[in-house]
């Protein structure tokens, strides 16, 4: 299912954090949101998966505005891992992807087992399923939270920095399970050598504005990286898969 953001602003203390961005992600495809620090990258996510209501613009899944979607409509609809999901109360692994079917309370209790069983499996994490939540490390927590929104079943994911806290195995397998998983994906990445690697689609924001979009080869220009993430930018191409990756130094003046 495609997701539009259409004039999106965002204004705290006086300061617009996000300021009138327009960007797409047709149904399918894994687009990754790329910026600095500061660039206003999780705020515009918290206004699509309804954590804020945005200042002025709308956010739409299909047709249909986010935010006027009831709760549970728009949970059927799209899911999120923050950059932060904490919880106080040592649930179990499998309890904690469960309740990702809360939205669909309506179906068998057998198939929300196989749908939690596949999850787990998608995410890499049946062997924890017994786990208090608690006890796991900062990876397996995480990994646990994809599986959690993947039990879902959305036809849109929002992830912000959905690579926090894993290894760079476990990276590389999350963004190919997650790609691999279906649903129109739209991520805030840091790594822009992942974003290369496993986007469609990229929008760089800076300063809270789109500055550029489109595939990841047209938009990661050493000139743009200079301009906008402050560093010098060595484009080489991976030797087996011939995608577009960089080494960077600090930028001279």
């Amino acid at each position: 299912m495609r997701l539009d953001v259409e004039g999106v602003s965002v204004e705290v203390a006086g300061a617009r954090l996000v300021d009138e961005v327009t960007l797409d992600a047709p149904a399918g495809t894994f687009v990754g949101l790329v910026g600095p620090n500061g660039s206003g990258k999780s705020t515009l996510l918290r206004c699509v998966y309804r954590a804020r209501r945005p200042d002025a613009g709308v956010v739409r899944v299909g047709s249909e505005d986010v935010h006027g979607m009831t709760p549970r409509g728009a949970a059927r609809l799209l899911a999120a891992l923050p950059q932060e999901s904490a919880t106080d109360f040592d649930f179990t692994v499998t309890e904690v992807v469960a309740m990702g079917r809360l939205p669909h309370r309506d179906r068998t209790a057998a198939r929300d087992r196989e749908i939690c069983r596949r999850a787990l499996e998608r995410a890499g994490v049946a062997h924890l399923a017994a786990r208090g939540f608690l006890s796991l490390s900062g990876g397996e927590k995480q990994r646990v939270l994809i599986a959690r929104a993947l039990t879902q079943e959305p036809r849109v994911l929002v992830l912000d920095e959905p690579t926090n806290h894993l290894d760079i195995a476990h990276q590389l397998d999350v963004l190919r399970r997650i790609r691999a998983s279906g649903p129109t994906v739209l991520a805030a990445l840091h790594d822009l050598n992942l974003a290369a690697a496993h986007c469609d689609r990229l929008h760089v924001l800076h300063d809270g504005r789109i500055v550029a979009s489109g595939p990841p080869d047209e938009v990661l220009s050493p000139e743009l990286l200079a301009d906008v993430f402050g560093v010098r930018a060595h484009r080489v191409r991976h030797p087996e898969s011939g995608v577009t990756q960089f080494l960077f130094d600090p930028l001279t003046h």
